[in-house]
């Protein structure tokens, strides 16, 4: 007796069992057929004949091409942003007199973070106005102007200009002097000015002082200072790291303006560097909006020390200097009323 039984299709048989199911898929894929827009994409009625002939090759390649179809493409642009203002960009702060962009290689993705207390250096490239430097830096073309004493804003091609930190005014107080009425020759707030300077609006103003006037305006470059984020001894500490700058003389005024302090010796005396690093910012001539002749030295750590009001530069842009090198002769050049040196510490405490 068979334990086992064997069915035996023949290849008709078989061709018939496999053919109901295929018949069947194909059906329904003819009637799911009538409910989609006819113009699905291109060669759509070769395809369906294509399928119903057997022949399957050809419905994966539309598919796949819609899936690597480059959508949206555009064309590249170097500056696709060109209100931010044409050209490298050269940001002292971290990556000294190097051009700054963004992961695509461009300025139009530069992040628009604040700079911190940094001086930054910008190259004029033809096309640039200076509307449009000050908006890529979020600081007021006036401001660029005063600091740089550009008159009419005019600019020209390969111009470095110096770029402050903060939209404002810098104003030495006179005798008489109040925080309403500064305001009002600024055309500033007297709540900002009382809130930025940390003074309460009926603080009696000692002349001497400087009071920053955020977002103010000025008519004439000669009665401006440019810009101040940096007040009293903001910052960090870092100890000794920083060499004062004379080696002898005397403090004739605190913490003032731009985390500064004024330090008197005989004129023509040397001014050392108080740190080593790079001379980023050497102004031989002119008022440079009270500095007078400076320098401007960019450290490893981060932060910039200047000296103003120097009688001479004996260090220049792009040089390297050490701790203790002799930068500069002291001197009364600028809004000054002696010699002395201005030494200004951004982006840390000022232990002078």
């Amino acid at each position: 007796m068979a334990k086992n039984k064997s069915i035996l299709l023949t290849p008709h048989d078989s061709e018939h069992k496999l053919r109901l199911p295929e018949f069947v898929s194909k059906l329904i894929f003819y009637l799911g057929l009538t409910f989609l827009p006819i113009a699905a994409y291109a060669g759509f009625f070769s395809v369906v004949a294509d399928f119903f002939n057997g022949d399957n090759s050809s419905v994966a390649s539309p598919v796949a091409n819609v899936r690597n179809m480059a959508l949206l493409q555009a064309a590249l642009n170097p500056d696709p942003n060109p209100s931010k203002g044409g050209g490298d960009i050269t940001v002292v702060g971290g990556s000294a007199l190097l051009p700054e962009t963004g992961p695509t290689g461009t300025i139009a993705d530069v992040n628009d973070e604040p700079r911190g207390n940094n001086i930054s250096i910008y190259v004029v490239r033809r096309g640039d106005t200076l509307s449009q430097i000050a908006k890529m830096f979020g600081v007021s073309a006036n401001t660029i102007a005063w600091s740089n004493e550009i008159a009419a804003g005019l600019i020209r091609e390969g111009q470095k200009l110096v770029i402050l930190p903060i939209s404002g005014i810098s104003h030495l107080v006179k005798a008489g002097d109040t925080i309403q009425s500064i305001a009002k020759f600024y055309k500033g707030d007297v709540t900002e000015i009382a809130r930025y300077n940390d003074l309460a609006t009926a603080t009696s103003l000692t002349p001497g002082q400087t009071i920053i006037v955020p977002d103010g305006e000025i008519a004439a470059p000669k009665y401006a200072i440019s810009g101040n984020s940096l007040r009293g001894a903001g910052g960090p500490d870092y100890g000794g790291y920083y060499l004062r700058p004379i080696t002898a003389g005397r403090k004739t005024q605190g913490l003032h303006g731009y985390n500064g302090v004024d330090l008197a010796d005989a004129y023509g005396a040397p001014i050392y560097a108080a740190a080593a690093g790079t001379v980023i910012i050497s102004r031989d001539s002119g008022w440079n909006g009270g500095y007078g002749k400076y320098l401007v030295i960019q450290h490893n750590n981060g932060t910039q020390t200047l000296y103003a009001h120097n009688t001479e530069n004996l260090a220049v842009e792009g040089q390297w200097v050490g701790r203790g090198q002799a930068i500069a002769l002291m001197g009364s050049t600028g809004k000054v009323t002696g010699p002395h040196v201005h030494f200004e510490i951004r982006g840390a405490r000022n232990p002078f």
